[in-house]
């Protein structure tokens, strides 16, 4: 009798297959759309988001530096409605997270970068642009409202370089951010092992991918050509591969050349890249804006400093009224929490939307976003604070590392 019960309870119906919708729900963290984005991306394709430079020593580094900052809760505090609204050099976000510049987008999904940047703008949170984007500064303009931010690299060049900062500024860009990190381009070895090329070649190794992974490629076939889409107008832009164009920046840009671009750029303007203390203090007493605390997710130079310990130490000197932003390793809105009580007015992503991408087009950056915020307003509530100001304001109580108090007793004065 009771085991006719138990076979009664058994189904045997065969699950059918889920829909994409249906598998995004089931995403909970970003390492759930991680995973979901490597079952549809090709392998040489999933290296290349994934991957850093050399030894990936800085790429481990970053989510461990993150990893290492422990709370200290304050308790019986009135949490009941956390606010994650906040202001970004100021314009408000609904949170302090933004999607950070990544290249070649198109790439990951055909959706590309008008998909995040329309993610991004119903989320209210901002997008940064990459001058490697596979959508132009004009197209990603067209869309909807978005607090829009441009990355610009220098260009031998310069008057490619000073056309790209009037398109910019035409465009209706409102923050620029020169980056600094990229006088030669990285060495990612993950890529060079697997022979991977922009735009794609046909070898033995990408006849492989493709016979694994043939929705990807038949997607990619049907979409548009992959180009550099802010250089497509210049004569060699068409010429442009992955191996060429770094070739193109220019690796003796020096301070002096700073006050020209900041004379030309009627916005906001921030440098970009492992900047320390004291290169913060000189790009401010030059008009910079802030710094963009990054080591390009690990990579360009393997064994920086993980921008996570850059933070405390670049507010100390920087002051109060220099916006910090910090990428590289922010991966649970517990990072995004973290990085506010050491003094950053603002967090961005690059992997984790890229997967998102992957994993859903557009309503997988949505999903991503609506995560991250979330967790972001939990850690919030349970660290005892309901709203931005106060996080950033009582950072230095909240925070230690794991060996003890990690920020020095003098900084919370400095913070708003």
């Amino acid at each position: 009798m009771k085991l006719s019960r138990a076979l009664a309870m058994v189904s045997l119906r065969i699950p059918a297959p889920r829909s994409a919708a249906q598998a995004l729900a089931r995403c909970h963290t970003v390492d759930d759309l991680r995973r979901l984005a490597a079952r549809r991306l090709p392998r040489s394709v999933m290296d290349y988001i994934d991957g850093g430079a050399d030894a990936e020593q800085s790429l481990a580094d970053n989510t461990a530096a993150f990893a290492r900052y422990r709370f200290t809760p304050s308790v019986l505090a009135d949490v009941s409605a956390p606010d994650t609204g906040t202001t970004i050099l100021g314009r408000p976000a609904a949170a302090p997270l933004g999607f950070a510049p990544t290249g070649y987008t198109r790439m990951i999904s055909p959706d590309g970068e008008p998909a995040v940047a329309r993610a991004a703008a119903a989320a209210g949170l901002p997008y940064a642009l990459s001058t490697m984007a596979t959508a132009s500064l004009e197209e990603l303009a067209a869309g909807p409202a978005a607090d829009r931010w441009f990355q610009l690299y220098v260009w031998k060049d310069r008057a490619k370089t000073f056309e790209l900062v009037r398109r910019a500024a035409d465009a209706g860009y409102r923050v620029l951010e020169l980056a600094v990190d990229t006088a030669v381009p990285g060495n990612r070895l993950r890529d060079v092992r697997n022979g991977f090329t922009i735009p794609p070649r046909l070898t033995a190794g990408s006849l492989l991918d493709i016979g694994a992974k043939p929705g990807y490629w038949t997607r990619l076939l049907r979409a548009p050509d992959l180009e550099f889409a802010n250089l497509a107008d210049s004569p060699d832009g068409p010429g442009y591969t992955i191996e060429n164009i770094g070739a193109q920046f220019d690796p003796a840009v020096t301070w002096s050349e700073l006050a020209a671009l900041r004379a030309a750029w009627p916005g906001r303007l921030l440098l970009k890249g492992p900047v320390g203390p004291s290169d913060a203090v000189r790009a401010r007493d030059l008009g910079v804006d802030g710094v963009h605390l990054s080591n390009h997710g690990g990579r360009q130079l393997d064994r920086t400093v993980a921008p996570a310990d850059l933070i405390a130490p670049v507010r100390q000197a920087a002051g109060a009224d220099f916006a910090i932003v910090v990428d590289s390793g922010i991966r649970h809105g517990a990072d995004i929490a973290a990085a506010l009580a050491l003094g950053a007015d603002l967090a961005m992503v690059g992997r984790p939307y890229l997967w998102a991408l992957a994993a859903a087009g557009e309503p997988g950056v949505a999903r991503l976003a609506e995560l991250l915020t979330g967790q972001f307003r939990r850690t919030m509530a349970l660290l005892g604070v309901a709203s931005v100001a106060e996080l950033r304001r009582r950072g230095p109580q909240l925070l230690a590392g794991a060996g003890g108090p990690v920020l020095p007793a003098d900084l919370l004065p400095v913070l708003p």
